[in-house]
């Protein structure tokens, strides 16, 4: 999973850029909380506490962010945005952005794509390379779950899917289950290591060499550098948070 973009990779790289992201979440919770403001009754306000929380932001943050959402303080109005494209090697890039300015915002994640030999694509371009689930990945060095174990509650769960990799387990399920899922491993007492509903490819592209894979790294990092971006997801085999 982290190959492509996703959490492991990218909590990571985030954890090094801790205060730009207070900014992105506290940005994720007052979206989330225009839909109301208690986590019990707003799942998607619950999954965007979870993480603001994850990356260790103080609840007075947290406190602020909602009340902009639900309107007890003023703040910007964000709108979500997504960019789709292709970067070096033809790899399928789609960015999340929530933005109070559409154009800066464009023009932001366009001269990312330029300068990095991408290209910014339409809206639909490659979006059906992947398909959204529900994903929840599972250290092995941090927990100390078995296979059997995790296949058993998952799939009682819901899940639709558990994959073994070198470092970790990771359950699929479809996003609509996502919450009930989560709250059933949790019950079974297997908190995973990280959960997000994520874009997993169904189509894989190989950069052709170390300079198309450089470039990628380069615009990945550059976009995830805008406070504007939420996240930045790849069909690309390898795994661009390493070096």
């Amino acid at each position: 999973m982290g190959r492509h973009g996703t959490i492991a990779g990218r909590k990571s790289a985030q954890d090094s850029k801790r205060a730009a992201m207070f900014t992105k979440y506290a940005r994720l919770v007052t979206v989330a909380a225009k839909a109301g403001g208690d986590p019990d009754y707003n799942p998607s306000l619950r999954q965007a506490i979870d993480k603001a929380k994850a990356i260790g932001m103080p609840n007075d943050n947290i406190t602020r962010a909602i009340k902009k959402g639900t309107g007890e303080l003023g703040g910007e109005s964000y709108e979500e945005q997504v960019y789709e494209g292709y970067g070096a090697g033809g790899v399928a890039v789609v960015v999340e952005a929530l933005t109070d300015n559409k154009n800066r915002t464009t023009a932001s994640v366009k001269h990312a794509f330029d300068k990095f030999g991408g290209n910014l694509g339409t809206p639909g371009c490659v979006s059906y390379m992947f398909n959204k689930k529900g994903v929840f990945i599972y250290d092995k060095e941090e927990t100390e779950v078995t296979e059997d174990t995790l296949m058993e509650a998952a799939l009682e769960a819901g899940a639709e899917d558990v994959v073994e990799e070198e470092d970790v387990f990771t359950v699929y399920c479809d996003p609509a289950d996502f919450d009930s899922v989560l709250d059933a491993l949790k019950a079974a007492g297997l908190e995973p290591t990280e959960s997000d509903i994520e874009r997993v490819p169904s189509v894989e592209a190989t950069p052709a060499d170390a300079s198309q894979i450089a470039q990628l790294r380069k615009m990945i990092e550059a976009l995830e550098d805008d406070d504007d971006v939420q996240k930045v997801e790849t069909n690309c085999t390898v795994d661009l948070y390493e070096e």
